[in-house]
């Protein structure tokens, strides 16, 4: 029997309910150093020092739920001990504190080692607040750009779910202004028996936003989770493979000396927690990284909003999640996607045989993570609870989808694959790049039911500057680029607008894995990078990211060619991050002529580690099924707005 350094030797006392993760492979190397160190938070001697120590930065993310999360410093120390750059070219800054007068951030000379952040104030701040400002120059991350957002109060003790950028109260009274309201949503920790819904002069709406869910307008209850702290960031690619361990999610309740008593043996490490908390910590994370699948066998009925929390944290991580039989209490709270794949059967389970199991666990946890962040990611799900007068908080942000070509047998079946695509608020934005637009896209483009613009380009332009004139007419806060010649998933931008949800890097994008050799009709799989990481570099056709970063470094080089690598080098000189989601839903390509980059098929054959004849259904996500909520609100919007702009 193992336990890691994190658990205790028995459960944990205090609630009802308690729970515990068994089976639980060893911690990698790095990760022991992490759990030895945890989280510890000391007083220092002087006027409200602190000193916070973070084995890692997903540990120092868990602070929010510190019990000293609150108190008041006027300088702080951060120490992350086991910190690597998140991308080449890496300088961050400290982010935005009101009372911040002297900082300084010392990074180590290699690429990773320990990374300290000092801030002095002129005037105590919430402990959680300064080390808010001190992830900003250690983890890259950056909110999730949008024309309009609402502001987030939370009265008491912070929900589970609440993102890192709302403002935390703990005592004293609501500021109240004249000219505006101070706060467009307060969710009150204090008092959740209280009116729910309750508006205000001051404020648009007043909730309850304890525990795990919160109650919307209507009265229903929804669970929500903070997806930028849970989420598939560093899963591995090992987890998909059958020898990867499956684990046990048991339930016990406390008895009247509030220890709980689980049945059943324990075998691997074994991460215990309460329904009453905030759910998955950063050691069970790093855990789960691994796992490929955890199973319940049985579900309390009690405290079903906390337990479907659990339920969705788990789901968010990418590890299969099985629970047959769900209490109805539960499985209400549920996204119908989610719940349908969680009371599911799981494929690829030990044992199994066959060339595709790991693909097949693999789309199964991706679709599984995309449904329970489109359901229940707080960052996407809670501003739209703001205010019912104003339904555009509610939508996902807008994408602009770029398409530049010039070979005008691709032009329908590129457009395709743009117009198919699941997310609700795009338009599209087609060049014709010395060419004239084909009668079959015309028609595709009137009957697409989104808005979207032609231009047409002279032939001598450079790609680049093609893409740079496509820009300027693009009315999207993101910017995503199809290429004509790849193919792509239905759920392909939804899955790019997610990781750059999750991530907080400036430019999102898949690793080019799955290749097509149109000549022998076979796809291929290589290894091309890690995914669901920061990295260098993303496939072209798959690049997502902010208008605003985008017009930020420059825009597109105006060259012929290899305007990617151009972007890519610009993001990487203002020390930007690059973060690489999983590759499904995206097919490249390569066929006998037409490319500008051309090594040779042996070159992409003597990579492959996998091989199938024709296309494997899974790589492209053609199993998915378009998304049931979050999506709902922002596709009824796109109907209203113009179906598209003539040819310019």
């Amino acid at each position: 029997m193992r336990r890691d350094a994190g658990s205790d030797a028995s459960a944990p006392a205090g609630s009802r309910i308690t729970w515990r993760l068994t089976g639980l492979p060893a911690p990698r190397p790095a990760e022991r150093l992490g759990r030895a160190v945890g989280l510890r938070v000391l007083r220092l001697p002087g006027i409200r020092r602190a000193l916070v120590i973070a084995g890692t930065v997903d540990r120092l993310r868990d602070l929010p739920h510190h019990p000293a999360a609150g108190q008041p410093v006027r300088a702080a120390t951060v120490v992350v001990v086991w910190w690597r750059y998140p991308g080449l070219g890496w300088s961050g800054s400290v982010g935005t504190l009101p009372q911040l007068r002297r900082h300084r951030v010392g990074l180590p000379r290699l690429r990773r080692g320990a990374a300290t952040v000092r801030l002095a104030l002129a005037a105590p701040v919430p402990l959680r607040s300064a080390v808010r400002a001190a992830l900003r120059a250690l983890d890259g991350s950056r909110p999730m750009p949008s024309p309009g957002t609402a502001d987030v109060t939370a009265l008491g003790a912070p929900p589970a779910y609440l993102p890192a950028g709302a403002t935390v109260l703990t005592a004293g009274p609501l500021p109240e202004r004249d000219e505006i309201r101070a706060h467009d949503l307060v969710l009150d920790g204090r008092d959740a028996t209280g009116p729910q819904g309750e508006r205000g002069a001051a404020y648009g709406v007043r909730l309850a936003g304890t525990g795990h869910a919160v109650t919307t307008p209507a009265g229903e209850r929804l669970v929500l989770i903070d997806a930028e702290r849970i989420n598939p960031r560093g899963r591995l690619a090992v987890a998909y493979r059958p020898e990867a361990a499956e684990i046990s999610l048991e339930f016990a309740r406390a008895d009247r000396s509030g220890a709980s008593r689980f049945r059943g043996p324990i075998s691997g490490s074994t991460r215990y927690g309460s329904l009453t908390g905030p759910g998955l910590d950063a050691a069970a994370l790093a855990a789960l990284r691994q796992v490929r699948a955890v199973r319940c066998r049985l579900v309390p009925g009690e405290h079903p909003e906390q337990t479907a929390g659990l339920l969705v944290q788990l789901a968010a991580t990418g590890v299969l999640v099985h629970a047959p039989v769900l209490p109805p209490a539960v499985a209400d709270l549920l996204d119908p996607q989610l719940r349908a794949l969680v009371t599911g059967q799981l494929p690829g389970s030990a044992g199994s045989a066959g060339r595709d199991g790991p693909l097949t666990v693999e789309a199964r946890s991706v679709r599984q993570r995309r449904a329970a962040m489109r359901g229940h990611a707080a960052g996407l799900r809670l501003p739209g609870l703001a205010d019912g007068g104003l339904p555009a908080l509610g939508r996902p942000p807008s994408v602009s989808a770029v398409l530049i070509t010039r070979r005008p047998e691709l032009v329908t079946s590129a457009l395709a694959a743009i117009i198919t695509q699941t997310y609700p608020e795009m338009e599209i934005i087609l060049g014709l790049h010395g060419i004239e637009l084909p009668e079959s896209a015309r028609r595709a483009l009137s009957d697409a039911g989104r808005p979207f613009e032609v231009l047409h380009l002279p032939e001598s332009v450079d790609f680049g500057a093609g893409l740079a004139a496509a820009t300027r007419r693009a009315r999207g806060t993101l910017i995503t680029k199809f290429d004509d010649d790849d193919s792509y998933g239905v759920e392909h931008v939804w899955d790019l607008v997610l990781a750059r949800h999750y991530s907080g890097a400036t430019l999102v994008g898949k690793g080019a894995e799955f290749v097509h050799l149109d000549d022998q009709g076979v796809t291929l799989r290589r290894r091309s990078g890690i995914p669901e990481a920061y990295g260098g570099v993303v496939a072209g056709g798959t690049m997502l990211l902010a208008k605003s970063d985008l017009e930020a470094v420059g825009g597109w080089r105006p060259v012929p060619r290899s305007v990617d690598l151009g972007l890519i080098e610009r993001l990487r000189a203002e020390g930007a991050t690059i973060y690489r989601t999983h590759p499904l839903g995206y097919l490249y390509h390569r066929r006998p002529t037409g490319h500008t980059w051309d090594p040779g098929e042996a070159y992409f054959v003597d990579s492959a580690y996998s091989r199938w004849t024709g296309v494997p259904a899974e790589a492209m996500g053609d199993e998915v099924t378009p998304p049931s909520t979050a999506a709902a609100s922002g596709a009824a919007g796109a109907a209203t707005r113009p179906a598209g702009r003539p040819p310019s």
